[in-house]
């Protein structure tokens, strides 16, 4: 049985992430679990710790929007097999994770003991997705937007996460500690990159790259 060092949880749900985590430590034993229950804790983990064997990524954690967040992950940390574990399991949502880099695609409704068979497939890198699932082709408009927010670099992808949380650039410098010139430059870059031309364009085309609604909250 494959035991990795270190796994990364990022899942902003502690009943679930405790009775993941309850199963998976009594398999794992030599495994360090790192824990994030937002972006802001994901991006510090793996900054901290970018020798991590696997990223379990709830598509729906704060500040995640959508898909940006597996993106960026694997644009940034490619060494690292990301598999998503989240409430959405339609077929769209699964073929995008897939298509934008996943390694993995668990529903949240899979009982632990196939979880655990799915991070062992995926260290021993291979894919793992639902029996049921079947594939299909993201558009090329969304791959075309995943490729661009992948261009983006970490400040630059940051930055865009707190444009898409309404924040001025005033707020934004603050919390950066930077001027609020240097948050103007990173907008225009951003902006060219993305393709658009102001802040408005450039949430508009990352939400192409949002969940689709449930009918249910919890993710």
């Amino acid at each position: 049985m494959i035991q990795p060092e270190k796994i990364i949880i990022a899942d902003d749900h502690p009943l679930f992430r405790q009775a993941l985590l309850d199963t998976l430590k009594s398999k794992l034993t030599d495994t360090t679990w790192l824990e994030a229950q937002t972006i802001e804790e994901l991006n510090k983990q793996l900054t901290n710790h970018s020798d991590s064997d696997l990223v379990l990524l709830d598509l729906n954690i704060p500040g995640a929007h959508g898909f940006n967040t597996l993106i960026h992950v694997r644009n940034h940390y490619p060494q690292i097999p990301v598999v998503v574990v989240s409430a959405h399991e339609d077929h769209d949502t699964i073929s995008k994770a897939m298509q934008y880099g996943a390694a993995g695609f668990v529903p949240k409704s899979t009982p632990v003991e196939n979880i655990f068979t799915a991070i062992q497939q995926v260290l021993s890198g291979e894919i793992w997705v639902p029996a049921a699932f079947q594939k299909n082709a993201a558009s090329s408009e969304h791959i075309d937007i995943a490729e661009r927010v992948a261009s983006l670099t970490q400040q630059q992808y940051r930055i865009l996460m707190m444009f898409a949380q309404g924040m001025l650039n005033k707020q934004i410098a603050y919390d950066l500690n930077v001027s609020e010139a240097t948050i103007k430059a990173h907008a225009t870059a951003i902006f060219r990159k993305l393709n658009v031309r102001n802040r408005t364009q450039a949430v508009i085309a990352i939400s192409q790259l949002d969940l689709a609604e449930q009918r249910f909250s919890n993710s």
